[in-house]
């Protein structure tokens, strides 16, 4: 990843687009959105989080994933849109850096109108891609609830390989939780990159 910044230490934001979705920085008017989200029980069931309770934990949030993008080891969230229709429908991002091992964490969420359309799959296999290629990574890891059905389904349609089982790995919601650890290494990547690139053209 190029190491240049700007005065407040963080590297410039990496707009990206997919058919039909753009990847964007997340920005303060997003919180309501945001809220109606991570405020969710049904959709923070399995994300790892306790369901946030107001507009400024909301608000704090973005500050959190903004701050993902300070040196010297950023991560980057971007928030996700339709290119036809304004407004926040979920997140995904890669944090977790560890620059000399060459690897980091994926995390994703959907808002529940959105689901069930591919977006996500379609979200995470460009920034997927650009964390291979920009932040030069060899292993992408992610933690998924047992139950979580369908981000288990999106990670395998992207080929990352179940490893184990992390038993009481996260704490949320006032118990302990198991968790599956998948990976997914750049030599997959390339293989998943050209199977795609055949499947378009």
């Amino acid at each position: 990843m190029e190491e240049t910044c700007d005065m407040a230490g963080q590297i410039p934001f990496p707009l990206l687009q997919t058919p039909r979705l753009v990847l964007r920085e997340i920005v303060a008017a997003d919180a309501g959105v945001l809220l109606s989200i991570h405020g969710d029980p049904e959709l923070m069931r399995w994300f790892g989080n306790d369901p946030l309770p107001d507009l400024a934990a909301a608000a704090a949030l973005i500050q959190t994933f903004n701050g993902w993008r300070q040196l010297p080891n950023p991560g980057i969230r971007w928030g996700l849109e339709r290119k036809q229709t304004p407004g926040l429908i979920g997140t995904c991002g890669l944090f977790a850096w560890n620059r000399p091992w060459r690897k980091c964490v994926v995390g994703y969420e959907l808002a529940t109108a959105a689901q069930g359309q591919g977006y996500m799959r379609e979200a995470l296999t460009e920034a997927l891609s650009w964390g291979f290629g920009a932040m030069d990574l060899n292993r992408i890891e992610a933690q998924v609830h047992p139950d979580n059905l369908q981000s288990l389904r999106s990670l395998q349609q992207l080929q990352f390989m179940q490893e184990g089982r992390l038993r009481e790995g996260g704490f949320w919601g006032g118990q302990h939780h198991d968790l599956l650890q998948f990976s997914l290494l750049e030599s997959d990547w390339t293989k998943v990159s050209e199977a795609l690139s055949v499947g378009r053209s």
